[in-house]
């Protein structure tokens, strides 16, 4: 970018940083992805008014802009592929209010996930979403990506608790969508239509979030299976049988191992497979359906049900749940993590496949993941020095992908489309469903400045890994 647009830039942004040293801008350079990609410039500041400036003139000049939270996207979602400027939204974060009346919670885009739940919490109350970066990751990039997390098979993801945000559009304009009612059916949902949309719409500046009540109690339980495949069907029959958990998470035998010579958890390492089940509502009801989930595992083959019987047994329980993906990187340094996502009625199958591609491409392949919403994470643990064996990878993931699709699933659950499964869009929505979406990126953003290179995939494009 020449000197003039820079100082062009710094009068706009006068109460903000930018940032133009090759030093400061390298951090912005790469996420938990792959890939680096050097910004030209990047932008802090906390006034919504001075950004929505600096939008028009990036708008008006043609220079790419790319919203930037905290950079845990594993997709690429906020890699600056074509240069210009990164707008680093991590220090907008000086808005956050809970409303009890409305049971609604007010934020900018730079609040970590985490202070939001603890803001909720103190109030009795819940949101709901809670990604597992949730102590790092910030409430914007959760709306761009529409974030999950374990809780989202029984409370839904980050969309569901969206009713209200301040946008600012690719031409630079300020615009509110929804408000603060939980009903609100006044036209085209925007609302709906920005969330997900990985910042190729617009930058958000504030969300109004809903709010629910805490539930009374809460119990874990552990089943352990020694097959993955009997694991699966243990999530379906569960599922089919009325009971709705809070949270279903499906540890494979790969990742017991890797968590126990990490972190020793109690965890049986002879096991092919256990589920963590988290089920919560009135004490009553809980107790109830704690003893038939029980019932219902041991009459598909579960080897062992635990319970937990105090607070800290439970957490122990969940934190090695946690554990998993540090302690995968312990095996090789590079970690693939996929979200490939399947009917719940297909989780069975999903398993079969998965252990079919592990040991067709002979990767080290660790499944763990929402299970009961069929939001599994296949991990594959490799070296990205060693070529051949990334090639194997890639080769493992775009099987993954078709998997997927061919049981009536999704590319991604959770982590987004980003870079890295543009090239598979048209596989899952065909040439139409495609062509529709990027008719409403035209429509919204015509000169293509807002995050481009992302979701759409450019002619030739493949999944490359390095």
């Amino acid at each position: 970018m020449d000197h003039q647009k820079i100082e062009a830039i710094k009068n706009i942004v006068s109460t903000g940083s930018v940032l133009t040293d090759e030093s400061d801008r390298y951090s912005y350079s790469f996420d938990a992805s792959f890939g680096t990609y050097l910004p030209d410039v990047v932008i802090q500041t906390k006034e919504v008014e001075e950004l929505a400036e600096l939008v028009k003139y990036a708008n008006k000049e043609k220079i790419p802009l790319y919203p930037r939270g905290q950079s845990t996207s594993l997709s690429g979602g906020p890699l600056p592929v074509k240069g210009g400027i990164v707008i680093d939204l991590s220090v907008m974060n000086n808005v956050l209010v809970v409303d009890e009346e409305d049971l609604v919670i007010v934020v900018s885009p730079g609040v970590l996930t985490s202070e939001i739940h603890k803001a909720a919490e103190q109030k009795g109350l819940m949101y709901p979403p809670d990604p597992s970066s949730s102590h790092v990751s910030t409430i914007g990039g959760n709306l761009a990506e529409n974030s999950g997390g374990p809780r989202g098979l029984k409370y839904g993801v980050t969309k569901d608790y969206v009713i209200g945000l301040e946008v600012i559009t690719p031409e630079g304009e300020i615009i509110r969508t929804g408000g603060r009612t939980v009903k609100n059916v006044t036209g085209y949902d925007l609302t709906k239509l920005i969330v997900g949309s990985e910042g190729t719409l617009g930058i958000i500046t504030k969300a109004i979030l809903r709010l629910i009540p805490k539930p009374p109690a809460s119990e874990t339980v552990m089943v352990i299976f020694n097959s993955l495949v009997d694991a699966g069907g243990a999530i379906s029959k569960i599922l089919s049988s009325g009971i709705l958990p809070a949270k279903m998470e499906l540890m494979d035998q790969a990742s017991i191992i890797a968590v126990e010579n990490y972190e020793p958890s109690n965890l049986p390492r002879d096991a092919e497979a256990i589920i963590l089940i988290e089920l919560d509502g009135h004490p009553a009801a809980v107790k109830d359906e704690i003893d038939k989930v029980a019932m219902l595992c041991e009459s598909v083959g579960a080897r062992e049900v635990r319970i937990p019987e105090t607070e800290k047994e439970k957490a122990e329980v969940w934190k090695a749940r946690k554990l998993v993906s540090p302690a995968i990187v312990q095996i090789k340094p590079t970690k693939i993590s996929e979200d490939a996502t399947v009917p719940r009625s297909q989780i069975p199958e999903m398993c079969r496949r998965l252990q079919q591609i592990k040991e067709k491409y002979n990767l080290h392949l660790v499944v763990f993941g929402h299970a009961g919403d069929g939001n599994l994470h296949p991990n594959i643990i490799a070296d990205k020095s060693d070529r051949e064996e990334m090639e194997r990878v890639e080769l493992a993931v775009a099987e993954i992908f078709e998997a997927a699709v061919e049981l009536g699933g999704t590319l991604s659950g959770e982590h987004g489309i980003g870079t890295m499964k543009a090239p598979f869009m048209e596989m899952e929505l065909g040439v139409v469903g495609l062509d529709m979406m990027k008719r409403i990126k035209q429509a919204w953003d015509p000169n293509n400045i807002m995050n481009p290179g992302k979701i759409f995939p450019e002619k030739g494009q493949k999944l490359v890994l390095k």
